[in-house]
């Protein structure tokens, strides 16, 4: 699963089934009065089963490694119940072969319920637990959530990046360069593609708003020319946003869905029925996935040939074999983990990160959080088994950005829809950074 070049670096897990799983079971916490009660009455029982709140926290001392995971789940097309399940089974994977140096990995999931209150109860839950770290979560309320986290000095490592916080708190280590490494990776894919004119339906809200400066720094130095499509975050009905981005159907058109999963599922029926000849579909991953591929007829469906942007290589690559075994074996039955999910990729890829973070810290001392951010903002590139380049939060790798300085990698994949899957349509990584950094083409 991990490449190394030293040997002070931790060796790949063996991913062979190990004789115990002891990590927490797969269910869902929610921070409430009565739980905090509870945990405060029951020490002992929350002690032999190594799943309770803050109350064992304490007690666990040098013998464990405390972190979190948090997502929505139970609240529509926002959630993503397979990145704290994946968490789970990392954890239940780790112990198995006898934790991290030593150490056993007590992962807590919460359950952030797509609001402001859930992430910060989720948040206060996390401190409460003395978490090492935040790890490979999803919530768009950052500003929400990250206040809390800095005052406690807690990292938060590899967010899906749909807020603007984890791109600007100096606690925030990304592992992915968000919405905006996709709409301009997307952009410059269909630069390559010929494409005159691009049409952009997106959300109509400030985030939005921010995605068509992105797109067209991608575009202008092509001289292709940008059309917004400004659209409902939800609605039934989006024959008219399609009608609008298709325009006259003529070649070298392009239209980008970046509304996300259910809105762009709810698009592409219209899409169908307009049946556009000459019209080249394009898409960024997170806003269609092979699920949608499969739900939407597959090659026979509206997406056949589309082209896709992702922040990692398509799932049929073998950089998530490890990723696969890992759900297969220790995942529960109770929550499906979908490999294909960019929020599984992402949590993956921010636990490889943490496990290589840890195994670097100074051994001498019990890892904390303050001493796992001196190993992330060290500098030393951490690779992550090939799912993205070499990452590094040290000043020279971040992005020259008022608004993003903590992105630093700003790396793409581009894919298609090819016999009904989504493939590679170019190898390796694409580095948009000087879109992102308002600059110039490399010549």
């Amino acid at each position: 699963m991990t490449r190394t070049g030293s040997a002070d670096r931790p060796r790949p897990i063996d991913h062979r089934p190990a004789a115990t799983a002891t990590a927490c079971p797969g269910r869902r916490r929610r921070t409430t009065g009565a739980l905090a009660a509870a945990a405060a009455l029951l020490p002992v029982l929350l002690a032999a089963s190594a799943c309770g709140g803050p109350a064992d926290a304490a007690a666990a001392g040098r013998s464990e490694l405390t972190v979190m995971t948090w997502a929505p789940s139970g609240t529509g097309s926002a959630d993503r119940p397979g990145m704290t399940a994946l968490a789970e089974a990392i954890g239940r994977e780790i112990n198995g072969k006898g934790g991290l140096d030593g150490r056993r990995l007590r992962v807590l999931t919460c359950n952030e319920q797509n609001t402001a209150d859930g992430v910060a109860a989720c948040a206060r839950q996390a401190i409460d637990a003395h978490v090492v770290a935040v790890i490979g979560s999803y919530s768009q309320y950052g500003t929400d959530f990250m206040p809390a986290l800095e005052r406690a000095g807690i990292p938060y490592l590899g967010g899906y990046g749909i807020s603007s916080p984890e791109f600007s708190s100096p606690l925030s280590y990304p592992v992915a360069g968000g919405s905006p490494a996709l709409i301009a990776g997307s952009g410059r894919q269909l630069v390559e593609a010929g494409c005159k004119t691009v049409s952009l339906i997106r959300p109509d809200t400030r985030a939005g708003d921010t995605l068509v400066n992105y797109l067209n720094g991608a575009l202008k130095p092509a001289g292709v020319r940008l059309t917004d499509v400004p659209a409902p975050e939800k609605s039934n009905d989006y024959s008219d946003y399609a009608r609008r981005a298709i325009g006259d159907d003529r070649a070298g058109n392009c239209v980008i869905s970046a509304l996300g999963s259910e809105p762009t599922s709810n698009l592409l029926d219209p899409y169908r029925r307009l049946a556009p000849k000459h019209t080249q579909l394009a898409s960024v991953i997170g806003s269609f996935q092979q699920s949608v591929v499969d739900s939407t007829g597959g090659d026979a469906g509206p997406l056949r040939g589309a082209f896709a942007t992702g922040w990692y290589p398509a799932e049929s690559s073998k950089v998530w074999d490890a990723l696969r075994y890992t759900a297969r074996t220790h995942g529960t039955g109770d929550a499906l983990i979908d490999v294909a999910d960019p929020g599984v990729q992402t949590t993956w890829v921010a636990y490889e990160v943490f496990r290589q973070a840890a195994a670097r810290a100074d051994h001498g001392k019990p890892l904390s959080s303050r001493t796992l951010r001196a190993v992330l903002d060290g500098g030393e590139p951490i690779e992550t088994g090939g799912a993205t380049p070499p990452l590094s939060w040290g000043l020279t790798n971040m992005l020259p950005s008022a608004d993003s300085p903590r992105l630093v990698n700003t790396s793409v994949t581009f894919q298609q829809v090819q016999g009904g899957r989504l493939v590679e349509q170019r190898p390796g990584f694409v580095d948009v950074r000087w879109v992102l950094a308002g600059g110039k083409p490399p010549a």
